[in-house]
């Protein structure tokens, strides 16, 4: 509040000084031009006035009649105003006023009278300017007095005259000398100087009231608006808004304030939504690096023992051929025994489990490049089906087929993703033992094209969900290697891919492939 009205009143302390000097400034310049105007006014009223008494005054003049001349202008000096009128001759001399206790009296050259014509070096003048001819001057009592003199020139009608004894090479009979008082006249310029005081002092408030409010309105309001914007802002509150109307540069001011306001709150509501989703994006990476790293594991598990199982499946892959060889051999002898030969078929059927066990070795042992080429998907999934679909263990399986019409042609391996699918559903079916539904779901999203298998079979406990990829780990009791996945999880990975898996025990299973639209090994 403290800086508001500082503000305020410094700015009205330097509008209210500026204005006081113009106004005195005004009122003084004013009031000396009235003044000068006056003086000239009355200076040019009393030659006027001069100028009247000789003219009513020339014919006496010329016919030397002092008495009527003398008793004329006693009736002029009478008038209200007119201090005196004298006249004196060249010698200064008084030869007559209306103030008789001067007559007779003698001027010097400096008198007021005298002075404007008899300068200090030189003749005297013949000829002076009204303006040299005047003077003001102030009496004992202190009024003002405005004298002007009036020079009678001695003119051809004065020395041709009978009367007059002024010979012809005089220039100058006499002078008239007329004192006007100023008093009601600078009264006037009194009353006008303070009247103009007055006006000016009224309108000195008005302006100052006026440019009070206006500032206060157009300024000071909008100023205050800001800094309460300004301290809601710093106290947090977003939500602020400085509410101002005007259209001028403090508007704009406004506008950008609450535009920076706005700006901040988005600001700050996204920081507060990844604040919010910081933990679950945490934990989803976090999810993310223990898959990759477990793939990675995985992967580095089955390379190695890719390499260990080729190498025993080659040492066994001998003398197992040899045992199915002779043990076919002595089966099909006429006079074995029966029981003998019984034992024989079972010697040879283990053997062949056997051999079936070896060549899945190699399989898995064996690094096989993709031989890829453009296909659609949905055609792969359709032909694998067709491998599986009329087997028993499909029977009792109603099959869906949810297939997007639109996806783009990857290129792959057709051969090694259709065992991918042949294994996928051969095991779905198997945990369909008393029937269900297989469903295929194909669609892409963003860079990928998905296939969904999902059975509603017994499900996978999630105590073993994590291991179902790894070699040689079956759900099975008496079926199967554990490798069929192993070597299905090798191929997605060759094709750029994944695979995941998401089971609720007693409901079934669903796996996901994902494949890119376009990899480059």
């Amino acid at each position: 509040m403290k800086i508001r009205l500082s503000l305020l009143v410094r700015f009205m302390a330097v509008i209210g000084a500026v204005l006081l000097v113009t106004m005195l400034v005004f009122v003084i310049v004013n009031v000396r031009l009235q003044r000068e105007i006056t003086l000239e006014n009355s200076l040019h009223d009393a030659d006027y006035l001069s100028e009247a008494i000789l003219r009513s005054t020339y014919y006496q003049m010329l016919t030397d009649d002092r008495e009527m001349l003398y008793k004329m202008i006693e009736e002029v000096g009478a008038m209200d105003g007119i201090r005196r009128i004298r006249l004196f001759n060249k010698d200064g001399v008084v030869t007559f006023s209306t103030d008789k206790a001067e007559l007779g009296t003698v001027l010097g050259l400096s008198a007021e009278g005298c002075s404007f014509c008899h300068v200090e070096t030189g003749p005297p003048l013949s000829f002076a300017t009204t303006a040299a001819r005047g003077r003001t001057f102030v009496d004992d009592r202190g009024e003002t007095f405005l004298g002007v003199t009036k020079p009678i020139y001695n003119e051809p009608s004065c020395y041709t005259g009978s009367c007059h004894y002024h010979p012809p090479d005089r220039e100058l009979n006499g002078i008239l000398d007329v004192q006007l008082s100023l008093q009601s006249r600078l009264h006037q310029v009194d009353v006008f100087r303070n009247y103009f005081i007055v006006l000016t002092c009224v309108l000195l408030v008005l302006l100052f009231l006026a440019l009070l409010l206006l500032t206060k309105r157009f300024i000071i309001t909008p100023v205050q608006a800001l800094l309460e914007h300004q301290r809601r802002l710093s106290l947090g509150d977003l939500d602020a808004q400085a509410q101002i109307s005007a259209s001028d540069e403090l508007g704009e001011l406004a506008q950008g304030a609450n535009e920076m306001t706005r700006h901040l709150r988005q600001s700050q509501e996204e920081i507060r939504r990844w604040a919010a989703t910081l933990e679950n994006k945490v934990e989803q990476r976090t999810r993310q690096i223990r898959e990759m790293q477990g793939s990675l594991a995985r992967s580095e598990r089955l390379a190695a023992l890719g390499k260990l199982v080729a190498g025993i499946a080659h040492e066994i892959n001998n003398p197992l051929t040899g045992i199915l060889m002779f043990s076919s051999m002595a089966a099909e002898t006429p006079e074995l025994d029966p029981q003998v030969r019984e034992d024989l078929q079972t010697i040879t059927r283990e053997t062949q489990r056997c051999a079936g066990i070896v060549r899945g070795l190699l399989d898995f042992g064996r690094e096989s490049i993709p031989q890829k080429n453009f296909c659609n998907i949905n055609g792969v999934v359709d032909k694998a089906l067709a491998l599986v679909e009329h087997q028993a263990l499909f029977q009792d399986i109603v099959i869906y087929r949810n297939y997007c019409e639109e996806l783009p042609e990857l290129e792959v391996d057709p051969n090694q993703l259709e065992q991918v699918f042949v294994n996928m559903f051969i095991n779905a079916a198997q945990a369909m033992s008393q029937g269900g539904t297989l469903t295929i779901d194909t669609w892409e999203e963003a860079d990928e094209v998905l296939i969904r298998i999902c059975d509603s079979g017994s499900g996978i406990p999630q105590d073993i969900l994590e291991r179902i990829f790894d070699p040689f780990f079956t759900t099975k009791e008496d079926q199967g290697t554990g490798l069929g996945l192993s070597v299905s999880y090798g191929i997605v990975e060759n094709h750029g891919g994944r695979i995941e898996v998401r089971s609720t025990e007693g409901e079934g299973t669903c796996f996901t492939i994902s494949l890119p639209k376009e990899y480059q090994s």
